[in-house]
């Protein structure tokens, strides 16, 4: 018995799942290979490759610099993303992440309330940069002061089709805490619409916020999946 309760529980975490196919095409927890454009204020092109059932490596870079790099691994009750980024802001400053965390869809459990798919995400985060901070004997003038800190963030992606149609409703928010005091916040929410079995567009508008400064944007992308 305690041999087929290890087992059991491996087979929980391990286990073929649902197919990508048989997925959302906006389901944070796919893995699919697929190549994309932007435009948020500045363009920017992103691309994933599947390596097979249960792992992906993808990308995104902007035409200002900004990237990210990651890797994903698949199991039955969610996937484990490893991320790699780098934020800019507003005078001159930036923000390297290092982040590892997850996605779990609550349809796993048979839980999807008035059509919602959710998915609880959580993670931990390490980051450092320089923050802009106003010069108070030079009021026009900025001083770049290095910050280094250790996070931990919750938050929630939801996805709810409308109807038969193509058009899903997107949403999201969550926040941060960390050392040094620090603080984090993000929400937005937008639309999806799938073109066909291979291509789909979004629009969305999102917001967020944290020690190193703000950022508010408005944006779409189109995607295309091999």
């Amino acid at each position: 018995m305690k041999y087929l309760s290890i087992a059991s529980f491996i087979a929980l975490f391990i286990g073929a799942g649902v197919s990508a196919d048989e997925k959302h095409h906006e389901d944070p927890t796919r893995i699919v290979t697929k190549v994309g454009v932007g435009y948020s204020d500045v363009a920017s092109i992103s691309g994933s490759l599947g390596l097979d059932d249960a792992r992906m490596v993808s990308a995104r870079v902007n035409e200002e610099g900004e990237w990210r790099i990651g890797g994903s691994w698949l199991f039955d009750v969610g996937i484990l993303n490893f991320n790699f980024s780098r934020t800019d802001y507003d005078n001159e400053g930036y923000k390297n992440n290092y982040s590892v965390g997850t996605f779990v869809p609550l349809s796993y459990f048979d839980i999807a309330p008035a059509g919602w798919n959710l998915f609880p995400m959580a993670g931990y985060g390490y980051n450092q940069g320089e923050v802009a901070m106003l010069d108070l004997d030079s009021p026009n003038e900025y001083t770049m002061v290095r910050s280094k800190f250790h996070s931990g963030y919750v938050g929630m992606f939801g996805l709810r089709p409308l109807g038969s149609s193509n058009w899903t409703v997107l949403a999201f928010a969550g926040g941060a805490l960390g050392s040094e005091k620090y603080r984090s916040y993000w929400g937005g929410a937008g639309v999806s619409y799938k073109l066909n079995e291979q291509a789909s567009f979004n629009m969305y508008a999102v917001s967020s916020e944290d020690d190193f400064g703000s950022n508010r944007k408005v944006g779409g992308s189109f995607s295309y999946r091999f």
